[in-house]
């Protein structure tokens, strides 16, 4: 039982990161209709931020955190206008090989900046584990668990009680007739791009004390949350938060009643048996058709 809760919590601590990485994939698809390859490099972006200004710049915890979402932002945004906004005329195809070009320059850039090293990144908070059942809990995964699930919360109250969110909805639902209506389509895009990069920041500032910031690290984090996105529907923010946490729960146990080597295997297997088998996604949503 001790090591079952030690494996759920490593695996749940993960699937979080997976989930938040997974919803900004899902952001930039439903306003562009475009799978953003560079979305990892958004969080290693996140991670090597918090190292800067916590170990480098030696900045508290708390405000270093923040600062790391304005800097996704500012991240989202520039690769919105930069990247994205100029090749959308020329189609979706030749706009996601651009993300994937940005990705190879943010990634180069960060080994240019930071080195090819993993860097440690103090925790958030301390360092004393907690004891839960007779497991030792570290308290980041903790932090991580309610930061996530602040997030979570923004997003839920955004996307279901704000005119911005909604509109947001409209032009992923439908874009023409959001257009129709007056809906400013760029401006939603760009704040499309503001939140997924704020999101992903906030995933690799909160992962980084747990797994060290490394310059590579967002190709597989990429990976692992389209995984999460195509498992719970892509398009659906709540599928994908639900599929982070399954594909993180699935490693976590894996990694612990088998073997660590086959976890990165896993989320590849979960990602074809899904597309073969619900290529919707576990949690799909309805749509209506006109006749």
């Amino acid at each position: 039982m001790v090591n079952l809760i030690q494996y759920l919590f490593a695996g749940l601590t993960m699937g979080v990161i997976y989930a938040l990485t997974g919803v900004g994939f899902n952001l930039i698809y439903n306003a562009t209709g475009v799978i953003n390859f560079a979305q990892g490099e958004f969080v290693m972006v996140g991670a090597m931020l918090l190292y800067t200004f916590q170990e480098v710049l030696h900045i508290p915890s708390p405000i270093a955190l923040v600062l790391v979402v304005i800097g996704g932002i500012i991240v989202g945004l520039v690769f919105e206008h930069t990247v994205v906004k100029p090749l959308m005329p020329m189609g979706v195809i030749t706009v996601i090989i651009g993300t994937i070009g940005a990705s190879v320059v943010l990634r180069g850039g960060a080994m240019l900046i930071w080195g090819k090293d993993a860097l440690a990144v103090s925790p958030l908070l301390s360092e004393r584990p907690i004891f839960l059942f007779g497991a030792a809990l570290n308290t980041q995964v903790l932090v991580v668990m309610a930061i996530t699930a602040l997030a979570v919360l923004f997003l839920w109250y955004f996307f279901s009680h704000t005119i911005v969110g909604r509109a947001i909805q409209a032009c992923a639902m439908n874009p023409l007739a959001a257009l129709l209506a007056g809906i400013p389509m760029e401006e939603m895009m760009a704040l499309s791009f503001l939140l997924s990069g704020s999101l992903s920041a906030l995933a690799g500032g909160l992962i980084a004390p747990i797994t060290l910031a490394e310059y590579d690290m967002g190709t597989m984090l990429a990976l692992k949350g389209f995984c999460a996105a195509i498992i719970g529907g892509l398009g659906n923010n709540p599928g994908a938060f639900v599929g982070g946490l399954l594909l993180g729960v699935m490693e976590g146990l894996s990694a612990g009643y088998l073997s660590s080597g086959y976890k990165d295997a896993l989320a590849f297997l979960v990602l074809i048996l899904i597309l073969l088998w619900r290529p919707e996604g576990l949690i799909s949503r309805g749509r209506g058709e006109r006749v």
